[in-house]
């Protein structure tokens, strides 16, 4: 268990003692202008322009919690897990591009974070977690509660240090932000111990330094539009690395310039509005679907921003399609990824002098490509209708779209769901859709979607989650109540770990091992105060959804589903409509 109340269970009264000499020196320093080592650490965050600081303060904490109290700029989220708390932090940074920070206790509160800084690492989402520890200079508690958080964490961070000493606050916050925020966005852990958070220190906060990313060299662009207008039938491929607002823009104006086509992978999904007439499907299966057939119907592919967390939706060969690829790094090449142009620097810039380079040219074929986007189409439509009861996922996802506006945002759990939304839901805008196609960790949707209220307070935000992933962090809806979020959470209630036994299913095994009960959703949410509604048929679901998202209040919706046909249809039909294209 957590230690989360002021004093511990010392039997030395060591912890009294420190904390009443903090106060003194605390008061001692006002007329000398210093202060110790945690109020400079608030004013370097907020020097670095941090809103929010999410998470469970503990003991070790204290000093650093006081200097925030005085903090005019950052407000504490406080939540019931620090797992909860990284998520958050972590869907901060990838909304806003600024770094979210999450604060933890030493030992237990601190190995919490672990499955955020992954989940943020890998997702290339900007991240600070802050832990505390016991004295370094002098303890008499042995090794109670203590972990080497610094090296455990280096596995899934960008930067991991102990700060020694209070002068050094200023320059490793500094250090840590600029490291988070540079591409390849990630985790960055900082550990502030006991009595170095104590420390007096006359040192200032560090300003931040203008950084900017470098461009493509000329000679890598006239390669790579010289390629571009040779060719036949180019398709455009947008990964997780071009969700960046200005490469939206200038990937859009590239595409109304050229008339090339595109396709997106789960992380580039909604970089450019999918109403667009060229935009040709999401890369939601691995294989078989139409994108796949297109993508194979092309004789050049414009990779732009890949990330090799994500299984590409092609396969390079010997002789076969070649590839240029975009990013902001080079490509790590394997024996089924060998791009022949590489097109380094940043990205929207990239794409911005191929746009004004190139010329569209009259031998472009794009009859092929756009034959297979329209049965692809009609493909996605079918089941929109289909009022049958339990919900089956593609009327669900037909639903959600009707109602949501167009800057709204659905926050997904981990499920198979997460396919029909990747699939059949068409993104207007950037971060619209927020889908970790990176760790796919179970448990972040609702903490996604808190962040997300955060961010815009505006906007409409729906969390999408079944019932096993809503459960792993259901506690933070009395965070979301207290904070007076207005929000629909929406539960897929299958009574079963959905995505496994799917694939339990595909490979042929025994229905075993997989499912449980649940509890009342409709009373779990009122325990809380929020208001909870419980789907009784598919014709009111549209209905439903329309009043949660226009009524004041943190609204449940418990919403059975029926997944019974996913495996005929994503394993098998849709693979044999895409062949007959």
């Amino acid at each position: 268990m957590h230690d989360l109340s002021p004093i511990s269970t010392r039997t030395d009264h060591d912890s009294e003692k420190r904390i009443l000499r903090y106060k003194n020196e605390h008061t001692n320093i006002k007329g000398n202008n210093m202060g110790n080592a945690s109020d400079l650490f608030i004013e370097a965050l907020e020097e670095e322009g941090v809103e929010y600081i999410f998470g469970i303060p503990g003991e070790e904490n204290l000093a650093f919690l006081e200097a925030l109290s005085k903090s005019k700029k950052i407000k504490l989220i406080l939540t019931r897990h620090e797992q909860g708390a990284g998520f958050m932090a972590a869907t901060y940074g990838r909304l806003t591009g600024k770094t979210g920070v999450c604060i933890a206790t030493l030992g237990p509160g601190a190995t919490n974070f672990f499955t955020a800084a992954a989940y943020a690492q890998l997702g290339g989402m900007p991240m600070m977690m802050i832990t505390g520890q016991k004295p370094i200079k002098s303890s008499k508690q042995g090794r109670f509660q203590i972990i080497d958080i610094v090296d455990a964490m280096r596995p899934m961070t960008k930067f991991t240090h102990q700060i020694a000493s209070g002068d050094n606050v200023a320059s490793k916050v500094r250090e840590a932000f600029r490291l988070a925020e540079e591409e390849k966005p990630g985790a960055v852990h900082l550990e502030l111990p006991e009595d170095i958070a104590e420390e007096k220190t006359g040192t200032k906060p560090m300003k931040r330094s203008l950084n900017r990313r470098p461009s493509a060299e000329t000679k890598a662009i006239k390669a790579a539009v010289s390629k571009l207008e040779k060719a036949r039938s180019p398709i455009l491929i947008i990964g997780a690395g071009a969700n960046r607002k200005l490469t939206s823009k200038m990937l859009t104006e590239l595409i109304e310039k050229t008339g090339i086509p595109f396709v997106t992978t789960q992380l580039g999904k909604g970089v450019i509005d999918e109403r667009h007439p060229l935009f040709l499907g999401n890369a939601a299966l691995s294989d078989g679907d139409f994108v796949h057939r297109a993508i194979q119907a092309s004789d050049l592919i414009i990779n732009v921003g890949h990330d090799v967390i994500e299984k590409p939706p092609f396969f390079m060969e010997e002789g076969g399609t070649e590839v240029i690829h975009v990013s902001f790094s080079p490509a790590e090449v394997d024996p089924v990824y060998f791009p022949q142009t590489e097109v380094i620097g940043d990205i929207a810039n990239a794409i911005w002098q191929i746009k004004e380079t190139i010329n569209a040219q009259t031998r472009w074929d794009f009859k092929r490509i756009l034959e297979i986007r329209e049965a692809g189409e009609k493909h996605v439509a079918e089941g929109k209708d289909d009022d049958r009861f339990p919900i089956y996922p593609q009327r669900l996802v037909a639903a959600l779209r009707s109602t949501v506006p167009s800057d709204g945002i659905i926050s997904l759990d981990n499920g198979v769901y997460k396919i029909w939304f990747a699939r059949n839901y068409k993104a207007h805008t950037p971060n619209s859709v927020l889908l970790d196609n990176a760790l796919a960790t179970m448990g972040a949707g609702l903490p996604a979607a808190m962040a997300s209220r955060l961010v815009y307070p505006e906007k409409k935000i729906v969390a999408v989650c079944g019932d096993g992933g809503f459960m792993m962090n259901s506690q933070e809806i009395e965070t979301a109540i207290r904070l007076k979020m207005q929000m629909v959470v929406i539960i897929l209630r299958d009574d079963a770990y959905g995505m496994i036994r799917w694939k339990q299913a595909n490979m042929g095994l025994t229905d075993w091992g997989l499912t449980y009960d649940n509890p009342d959703f409709v009373k779990y949410i009122e325990s809380y105060g929020g208001v909870g509604h419980r789907v009784k048929n598919s014709a009111e679901l549209e209905s439903l959804l329309n009043k949660c998202l226009n009524t004041d209040g943190f609204h449940l919706i418990d919403c059975p589903v029926d997944y019974s046909e996913n495996d005929q249809i994503l394993n098998n039909d849709i693979k044999e409509l895409s062949r007959k294209v």
